[in-house]
């Protein structure tokens, strides 16, 4: 049965939501002037290309005509927006400064690309362990660029702003945590990264924007990965690794872009029941809405994304079938049953060697990244208005090639 989904919403925020409605306060939206503002706040104006435009200007009229923000969330936003655009100025004069970091080599990355909930963060964290392997840290997804006060090869200003944001995020959603840890020093996803070129799927994972999300379906993402590899390069310059671990489903239905971006790049995809993931993708998704708005419809969000989603693998399928050397399969229950041994696979098949010393970090990480540890949470298809046959069909085929069996 189909239940209202009511955010959660801490009194102090409730109470400042109904100032702000009160005194008509709505945070600007508008991209030139956050341009301005990102200008006025670096002290920078050079952005280089500036392709990114039309993807902000298709972004923020989606934002303000469909989100339906409440006044603190339209805040939140405004704020996120300004310090992407602001990032892209300190990149850019970074990159004037040193540009052999261009030149820097991203050796063929490790990519995990499964659907959410399919084990992607377990194994993601565990390969991440490696001394040898370099993953995106969930503050430098926030802070890629040095604080203007932050002494080289000492983050800890960015490692602080990182906590501080992961604390707000258990005060506004406390239950997000049970579904998907969001921890300032762990390894992070690398949309994070792609949404600097606002071009991803973070925005419509947490906004109604069926305008920009329609827009988006129709775009080329080669500069999406293009500035990805960009922001790479400029992490790597900081805190130098052997070789990429990325991670994050987003990438299932552009897998044609990232391996001409990466070229030998190595793709695993996770798979499990899409009975399962669908509905605990749509608890996420309906708590990740209601941060930013009081009005959250989870059976749409839980219908678009399960349409989003049978798309990907399809998309996903495609690219396979021209580039079969570049794909291997993790089913989730071999993960869970016996993780290392899906490790010692992986590593086979990028043609790594697995030592001692990584071996015996990841067993650390395994004590550290136990399943549940932030609370269990339960959830039904049936609360997102969805129904078993409903997921049963749009996954049938999906199901078939891969042989995922029932839970």
């Amino acid at each position: 049965m189909t239940k209202a989904f009511h955010p959660y919403r801490p009194t102090a925020i409730a109470i400042l939501n109904g100032v702000g409605r009160a005194l008509g306060w709505r945070a600007n939206l508008t991209p030139d002037n956050l341009i301005a503002s990102a200008r006025k706040r670096t002290g920078l104006v050079d952005f280089g290309e500036d392709d990114f435009r039309p993807a902000l200007d298709q972004l923020c009229s989606s934002a303000i005509q469909d989100a339906n923000m409440h006044p603190f969330g339209r805040w939140i936003f405004r704020k996120r927006l300004l310090d992407m655009l602001a990032t892209r100025l300190r990149v850019q004069d970074l990159i004037t400064q040193h540009p052999e970091i261009l030149d820097l080599p991203i050796e063929p990355p490790l990519v995990i690309a499964g659907l959410q909930r399919t084990g992607t963060t377990m194994l993601h964290r565990l390969l991440a362990a490696d001394p040898a392997t370099r993953a995106l840290a969930s503050w430098e997804a926030v802070n890629p660029m040095p604080h203007p006060k932050e002494e080289p090869g000492n983050p800890q200003w960015r490692i602080k702003q990182a906590r501080t944001a992961e604390k707000g995020l258990k005060y506004l959603a406390p239950e997000f945590f049970s579904i998907h840890p969001v921890e300032a020093t762990a390894p992070e996803e690398d949309v994070l990264l792609m949404e600097y070129s606002f071009l991803s799927q973070v925005p419509q994972a947490t906004l109604h924007l069926p305008l920009y999300s329609a827009w988006l379906s129709k775009q080329d993402m080669r500069p999406a990965y293009a500035y990805l590899k960009v922001l790479l390069q400029v992490l790597q310059w900081q805190r130098p690794g052997q070789r990429w671990v990325l991670k994050t489903p987003a990438h299932l239905e552009n897998l044609d872009v990232l391996l001409a971006v990466f070229p030998n790049a190595r793709i695993i995809q996770t798979h499990r029941d899409p009975q399962r993931t669908t509905a605990s993708f749509s608890s996420m998704l309906a708590h990740g809405f209601g941060v930013f708005s009081d009005q959250v419809d989870a059976p749409r969000i839980a219908r678009d994304w399960l349409a989003i989603n049978a798309n990907m693998v399809e998309a996903a399928w495609q690219v396979r079938q021209q580039h079969p050397q570049a794909f291997m399969d993790v089913s989730y229950y071999d993960l869970m049953k016996d993780p290392m041994t899906q490790v010692e696979r992986i590593y086979a098949f990028a043609g790594i060697t697995l030592s001692d010393e990584a071996r015996a970090a990841m067993e650390a990480s395994r004590q550290v990244n136990k399943q549940n540890r932030h609370g269990k949470h339960n959830y039904t298809l049936e609360e997102f208005g969805l129904s078993r046959e409903e997921v049963e069909r749009s996954y049938a085929t999906y199901r078939e090639r891969f042989n995922i069996p029932h839970e």
